[in-house]
């Protein structure tokens, strides 16, 4: 049971880092650093999409409008640390 909580949290973790790196790609995209027209981009960016969208989509929804500035990644951390935090507080150690 030990080895299936470390592979939660490590998963956890990842996304966490998947998280960041899509903010930070959509960030260098919006500011035309990153070329949108290159089929690796692309590929890497829907890939990407792919995996947080389903996540981000429902705190999108429940947000109100700020104005062009998406706060929904920083929620999703947040959540996601929790979530780490509750397994690694109270679950991890009374596993036997």
């Amino acid at each position: 049971m030990r080895a299936l909580l470390d592979v939660l949290l490590l998963v956890l973790h990842l996304y966490s880092y998947v998280i960041i790196i899509v903010a930070i790609m959509s960030w260098l995209i919006a500011f035309n650093v990153i070329n949108m027209y290159n089929d690796l981009v692309r590929s890497v960016w829907n890939a990407l999409n792919a995996l947080t969208e389903p996540l981000l989509r429902p705190i999108r929804s429940i947000l109100p409008d700020l104005g062009g500035i998406d706060i929904s990644p920083v929620i999703l951390l947040l959540l996601l640390f929790l979530v780490e935090d509750i397994i690694q507080r109270y679950v991890y150690p009374f596993v036997f």
